[in-house]
């Protein structure tokens, strides 16, 4: 059924239920990806991997989010949320089964592509779904601030849960707990979830969506695999020259779609540029930090799974906390205060992990832990809201869109920077080179904080909101 005639006929305790549905797949992708950064060192071990394979196993992931994420959220509004929202749990729940079985570290890597395919019809599509489920504004606010506590929640418990398998069971298990998660929720939602689609869905974009996905490719490729096939050999200065090639492409293309995948004017508003530059440079800086955090813990320091995610679950519980207090400071003093906290979080904490040595004690691990789980709880609300900020209504969940694509963009390229600097500096072995090669990467991710808050602080001030204002009022007269 096409509109919300079917949510008048609701129950409170109905909507709540689809409402819990819809976060099982936020928990699911969210808790896959904390796991799976905690699985790296024993994935090394089983299959033979390479510091660049591992680089592969997470951003294959993340990278194919990233391009279909917004191709994926269209598709629903015309084919049926439901529908869609069911094909990606079964998809995904079917990658999450092949990735257990891989027996090579190339498997591993095509069929987190595939959990991939499934993962970017999940969290969009899940958050329409809801968005049309409660009508009421403030019932739909305190929803939407349910989903985003989830993110921290699934990070709290990624580390514990990810820990405990992979010591009790093994690595595999961290794939195989996703399926009967994915089955309850495909039979929850026949049964629960109403149908819908958008009255006037937006049209697809191929041609858009192929640019987004050879722009992201290539330069993914380049970055990951420029070490060892050379930065000037032809392939790698090849990628660089098609991701640009693409780039251009795509901008000159969309600026004459009616209704374009990217819109090009979006970029003109000072705080949606900075709230995508933000986003990228955030998550870079979480992805390169699970990554080199999940080495250094196991390969270098000797600790079990287990002991690793209890020594990062501090991070992750300061995410939970600060994550609604920035969420409030939002919503009363604007975006400001909250990316400033979260720059100077994030840049501390680089720093104080370049220190890292073969005997740091745990007092300081934490402090560095602590310190960027509180940089980044309070990164997440303002990106958001300086993404929307003075967007026509109609164009909001569009801008919010291209937000969520830039987080995943960011988390491809956090790991993609991160582990080709550690390779090309890594002299002996991973267990005994890593804390003098890792130092950079240290550095890179206090760079991304840094970055944080010159762009917080630029983004979100009169002249920043005057840019918002004449986007907005060109987009209303464009309609």
């Amino acid at each position: 059924m096409i509109g919300g005639s079917w949510v008048a006929e609701l129950t409170r305790g109905r909507r709540l239920l689809i409402l819990g549905i819809c976060c099982s797949s936020l928990f699911i992708v969210g808790l896959d990806a904390t796991i799976v950064n905690l699985a790296l060192p024993s994935i090394r071990v089983e299959l033979g991997a390479s510091v660049t394979k591992l680089q592969w196993t997470i951003d294959a992931y993340t990278l194919v989010i990233a391009c279909l994420l917004m191709v994926s959220g269209s598709t629903a509004d015309r084919v049926g949320r439901r529908r869609t929202f069911q094909a990606g749990l079964v998809v995904f729940g079917i990658g999450s089964l092949l990735c257990g079985f891989a027996s090579t570290i190339d498997l591993l890597i095509v069929f987190r592509m595939v959990q991939a395919v499934g993962g970017s019809m999940l969290n969009p599509v899940a958050m329409s779904i809801i968005t049309n489920t409660f009508t009421n504004r403030r019932e739909r606010a305190q929803a939407i601030g349910i989903w985003g506590g989830v993110v921290g929640l699934s990070m709290a418990v990624g580390p514990l849960v990810g820990g405990a398998l992979v010591d009790a069971a093994g690595w595999r298990y961290i794939f195989w707990i996703n399926v009967p998660v994915t089955v309850a929720a495909v039979l929850m939602t026949a049964f629960f979830v109403p149908e819908s689609r958008a009255a006037v869905p937006r049209r697809i974009d191929p041609v858009g969506q192929v640019l987004v996905v050879l722009v992201l490719g290539s330069l993914v490729y380049a970055i990951i695999e420029g070490q060892s096939a050379g930065w000037g050999s032809p392939l790698i200065i090849g990628c660089f020259l098609l991701c640009a090639a693409a780039l251009v492409s795509l901008v000159l293309y969309e600026r004459r779609r009616e209704e374009p995948l990217l819109e090009p004017r979006f970029f003109r508003s000072a705080p949606f540029s900075g709230a995508t530059l933000i986003a990228v440079c955030g998550f870079s800086a979480l992805s390169g930090f699970l990554f080199l955090n999940s080495l250094y813990l196991q390969s270098v320091r000797g600790f079990s799974a287990l002991h690793a995610g209890l020594l990062t679950l501090p991070m992750a519980a300061m995410t939970v906390v600060f994550a609604p207090l920035s969420g409030w400071l939002v919503g009363h003093r604007g975006p400001r205060l909250p990316l400033v906290v979260a720059g100077i979080g994030l840049t501390v904490s680089g720093l104080l992990l370049s220190r890292l040595d073969l005997t740091t004690s745990t007092v300081v691990l934490l402090a560095g832990y602590l310190i960027f789980g509180l940089g980044f709880g309070m990164l997440n609300a303002p990106i958001t809201n300086a993404a929307v900020s003075g967007m026509p209504l109609s164009q909001a969940g569009v801008a919010a869109a291209l937000a969520s694509t830039s987080r995943q963009v960011g988390a491809s390229l956090g790991v993609a920077i991160a582990g080709t600097v550690l390779t090309a500096r890594l002299i002996g072995p991973l267990e005994t080179g890593f804390v003098e090669a890792a130092v950079l990467c240290w550095y890179i991710i206090a760079g991304c904080g840094f970055l944080v808050l010159v762009l917080g602080l630029i983004t979100t001030g009169r002249w920043a909101r005057r840019t918002a204002e004449a986007v907005a009022e060109d987009l209303v007269r464009a309609r």
